[in-house]
């Protein structure tokens, strides 16, 4: 089967959600759409939809216009298996004591590590992206320096690969929450795939809005690898339930933003403690004061 992808970018995410959102009226109708914010500072947000026939160009031109996005770019997608392409291309990543790798590189796993198994076909959160892998040598360098954690939240988990990370590090119940439903599914797989059920509680929440995290909190260690503007808006949020002394790791951020994030914890009661730069994006450690 034929899919076809339209892309294009705007300013503003309110502007590309209505545009997704009008996109479902085309005819022929797309099977998905999605909206991502474009990680490279400029503020712009993409829009894509996808179909499995050849989509109305015209009708995409005049919705780009009316929104004031770019022109789409339709493109044919080969007909690829990407998830048997994805197990051959992503390797498992060592991140301090972590090991992360899919069912595919079962047998490569060494002596002496913390395995994670995350499947290729999540490949959000499987550590191969510079955030998640400076999160999981954040939470490394962490335990060897003696901090211990027993109240733990994981904020914006994707597959739960920090918050199983750090269920295995201090052995304690982490709660981990993400807005999409969908998002936390995959995240209550993976933890019963990683012999954590009990010990890792997924929930759907935004930021710390449910009860289970509300009643856990004040907490020693929150971990938020999300994006540079959500972390800010989170920034009183994370003040009011983290503990005095407590941690917070938080990624999501490119180089260029990282100053603007660690501004926003400073101005709530934080403290840097630690920033390591992974190629273009950032992790900070920061203590409650």
């Amino acid at each position: 089967m034929a899919t076809y992808t339209a892309l294009t970018h705007l300013p503003g995410r309110e502007a590309a959600e209505d545009l997704a959102l009008a996109c479902e009226d085309l005819t022929p109708e797309p099977v998905g759409t999605g909206v991502f914010e474009i990680e490279d500072g400029s503020e712009r947000w993409e829009v894509g939809a996808y179909f499995t026939e050849a989509p109305d160009e015209i009708a995409l031109a005049i919705l780009a216009a009316a929104y004031g996005a770019q022109p789409f770019a339709v493109s044919e997608l080969p007909d690829v298996d990407w998830v048997a392409h994805v197990k051959r291309e992503l390797t498992p990543v060592r991140a301090g004591r972590f090991f992360v790798h899919g069912s595919h590189d079962v047998d490569q796993i060494p002596d002496g590590v913390e395995a994670l198994w995350i499947e290729a076909a999540m490949a959000f959160g499987t550590g191969h992206h510079n955030t998640t892998k400076g999160c999981l040598e954040a939470l490394d360098r962490l335990a060897t320096d003696g901090f211990k954690a027993t109240r733990i939240a994981d904020i914006g988990c994707g597959t739960a690969v920090l918050a199983m990370a750090a269920a295995r590090l201090w052995h304690v119940t982490v709660l981990a929450s993400d807005i999409d439903p969908v998002a936390v599914d995959t995240a209550a797989a993976n933890v019963i795939a990683n012999g954590l059920d009990g010990r890792v509680e997924c929930v759907e929440a935004a930021g710390f809005d449910h009860p289970m995290l509300e009643r856990a909190a004040p907490y020693d260690l929150v971990l938020a690898n999300i994006l540079k503007q959500p972390l800010i808006d989170l920034a009183p949020d994370m003040a009011r339930h983290v503990a005095k002394d407590g941690r917070i790791v938080m990624s999501g951020i490119l180089t260029t933003q990282a100053d603007e994030v660690t501004a926003a914890y400073q101005a709530v009661g934080f403290a840097p403690d630690r920033r390591d730069d992974m190629g273009d994006w950032t992790t900070l450690v920061m203590i409650r004061g």
